[in-house]
């Protein structure tokens, strides 16, 4: 056997291997210690069998295809994570800017009922926002604004806007029930479609004008089986959508240039800052010092309890209105006008649970078709007009 073996190995007419350049002479007593083994045999023809080579590359090409892959997978990963993370902070904002909104309306109309006094309510929350505004730059937790003489030229107007928008929903809160304030402030588009017409010269399409029917009626409807309505509580409602969209229309009007533009957070501190000034010495004017110690208790108030829900009222008031410009710089104004469309659903049926509003099948469907038409304008902003 072992003969056979040497004469294969010497042989150069073999076709399936190559000839060796060094024998070792073999026999039975010397075969262990022999450096040809069967695992160099097998070596030295899988390195010279093209079929072997085939198989060798096609598996080393598998295994860096797979290693690959396995690397490309680690961003997809990541990036769905961040993804994930995205949608929960989001999510997150969203809940908290639904949640403050409820709770400001139920402490500030708790308020109003007892200390019927809206112009320092309005004074205190601006009050109460420029302190928080005050503390987060102060603490470093946002940075502090850098701002020219020229911004806060253009700012000014907007900050009177605001000011006036704050002070009028306080007003309607007051005289009406929070749902109907809520009805009425759902004509908000009505008076963007009007003002961006009248100041900026953009001409609304035919979309845009029939979403407006529908808000237009249902607040008509709602406001004819309303049962808290009054005159003061209604004007001073729409008193407030005329302010807030002039705002929004002026800060596209009169905003300074874009490369100088302010993020919208720091945008809204300084308004909220400039409003408290301006405001303050009107409040004083206009109503005197009514929220002292001394005022509340001749009242024959808890002093204690108005303190605290005038406090909250405000805490939440800014927060509220912080989050909002905190969602703006995350998602877009139709996706932003449609979260604001679903907060207003939610603060009329919250507050009519809690106040235990009484309200009419007339009435709930007229509030029903309006903010069913402002969902219906926020959809049909999107479509382009087509140009010839």
């Amino acid at each position: 056997m072992v003969k056979m073996l040497h004469a294969a190995l010497n042989t150069s007419t073999s076709p399936s291997l190559p000839k060796l350049r060094h024998h070792t002479r073999l026999n039975h007593a010397s075969f262990p210690q022999s450096p040809i083994s069967f695992h160099s045999i097998c070596y030295s023809y899988s390195s010279w069998n093209p079929r072997v080579i085939h198989h060798r590359s096609r598996d080393r090409c598998q295994v860096k295809a797979a290693l690959s892959s396995g690397q490309n997978d680690v961003p997809a990963a990541e990036e769905k994570k961040s993804k994930m993370a995205e949608t929960l902070v989001l999510g997150l904002l969203f809940g908290l800017w639904y949640l403050f909104n409820i709770y400001f309306n139920i402490y500030n109309k708790q308020v109003l009922e007892v200390l019927p006094n809206p112009v320092t309510l309005t004074a205190v929350q601006l009050a109460v926002g420029t302190s928080i505004i005050f503390i987060t730059w102060a603490l470093n937790l946002h940075k502090w604004p850098n701002v020219s003489r020229a911004q806060l030229l253009a700012i000014l107007p907007l900050a009177a806007m605001h000011t006036l928008g704050n002070l009028t929903t306080n007003m309607s809160l007051g005289k009406v029930s929070v749902s109907f304030t809520h009805t009425i402030k759902a004509m908000e588009p009505f008076f963007t479609v009007v003002l961006s017409t009248l100041f900026l010269g953009e001409i609304p399409t035919f979309w845009v004008l029939t979403s407006l029917v529908p808000i237009v009626g249902g607040v008509v409807l709602a406001s004819l089986t309303e049962v808290s309505f009054n005159w003061p509580g209604f004007w001073s409602a729409m008193a407030s959508n005329l302010a807030n969209q002039s705002r929004n229309v002026l800060s596209k009007k009169l905003m300074v240039k874009k490369e100088e533009s302010l993020d919208n957070i720091t945008l809204f501190s300084i308004i909220t800052i400039m409003s408290f000034f301006m405001f303050t010495p009107i409040a004083l004017l206009v109503e005197g010092v009514k929220f002292t110690p001394a005022y509340l208790q001749s009242a024959g108030l808890n002093i204690k309890q108005v303190y605290i829900r005038s406090l909250l009222a405000s805490i939440c008031f800014h927060a509220y209105q912080q989050i909002a410009y905190m969602i703006l710089q995350r998602v877009t104004p139709v996706t932003h006008s449609v979260g604001n469309c679903v907060k207003r659903v939610v603060v009329i049926v919250a507050s009519i649970f809690f106040f235990r509003t009484p309200i009419s099948l007339t009435n709930s469907i007229g509030t029903g078709i309006a903010l069913a038409g402002v969902f219906l304008y926020s959809q049909v902003k999107q479509i382009k007009p087509k140009t010839a």
